[in-house]
């Protein structure tokens, strides 16, 4: 008799990790291509609780934009070989990220009020703001990856994704949610510290990885960081300015913006 609260908490133990699982499937569903088990079933308010495996998420897409770009070079020159890598990783989460990019940009370029702006940033039509926007950031993140040394540029991908993706739930912890209802609503409830710490965890991880391999320069890593968290800091008081907090949109803004600043800083220690 004694043993059976040990049993209980065991199996209370093994419910809840199988629904962290099941979470972190979710997430994965939702921001790309790649199958989830049928098991994993479907709740809506599984989302919301999913978003502290963004990261994590971040870092699969990491590790097969990583090995596109590996085998690439077994072929071609660093350049095909870096444009096929951020090739793979548009397809794989279907542009979702630079598509909150470029309505973004179009939603606030101009001077539009908050309810104009969101409206813009609603049309599923790119305009002037965005087309540039979202060209000149994938130019910028490629043309980053290309001058640096192949080592370092998979170190930079299986950091840059995890860290982005953790600045764009630092707007779900922090900020709230703009509109009434969206794409994004789903994902919009209150983010716990908690929850939050579990995301942060991930990127810690890829933080350590990144370390011990020696295959990018640790002041590079560290300003990278820096130079993302400045950028997320900068758009989360402009969206809260302008918007009155954040949308989907502004999460795939934040992402984009915040990896290849990372890429700039890393790429500033390979440089000088």
């Amino acid at each position: 008799m004694g043993m059976e609260p040990d049993l209980f908490e065991e199996e209370d133990m093994g419910k809840r990790m199988m629904h962290e699982v099941r979470l972190f499937f979710v997430a994965l569903q939702f921001f790309t291509r790649l199958p989830i088990p049928r098991w994993v079933g479907h709740d809506p308010r599984w989302l919301s609780q999913a978003a502290r495996y963004f990261p994590l998420v971040g870092f699969i897409v990491a590790l097969i934009t990583s090995l596109v770009y590996v085998m690439a070079t077994l072929l071609w020159p660093q350049s095909v070989a870096v444009l096929l890598s951020v090739i793979a990783g548009i397809w794989l989460t279907s542009a979702f990220h630079e598509d909150g990019f470029a309505d973004t940009c179009d939603g606030l370029g101009g001077s539009a009020t908050a309810e104009r702006a969101l409206a813009i940033m609603k049309d599923s039509r790119i305009g002037a703001y965005g087309a540039i926007g979202i060209l000149l950031m994938l130019g910028l993140k490629t043309v980053a990856l290309i001058d640096m040394p192949p080592a370092t540029v998979v170190a930079a991908l299986l950091l840059g994704h995890p860290l982005s993706r953790l600045c764009a739930v630092s707007l779900i912890w922090r900020l709230d949610y703009a509109r009434e209802d969206g794409k994004a609503k789903p994902i919009a409830e209150h983010m716990s510290s908690h929850e939050f710490g579990i995301a942060s965890l991930i990127v810690v991880v890829a933080f350590l990885l990144a370390a011990i391999s020696g295959w990018a320069p640790l002041n590079g890593v560290v300003f990278g960081i820096l130079l993302a968290g400045i950028a997320t800091f900068w758009m989360a008081r402009m969206f809260k300015r302008r918007l009155g907090g954040y949308t989907g949109d502004c999460l795939g803004a934040v992402q984009q913006v915040a990896e290849v600043s990372f890429y700039l800083g890393v790429l500033s220690a390979v440089t000088y």
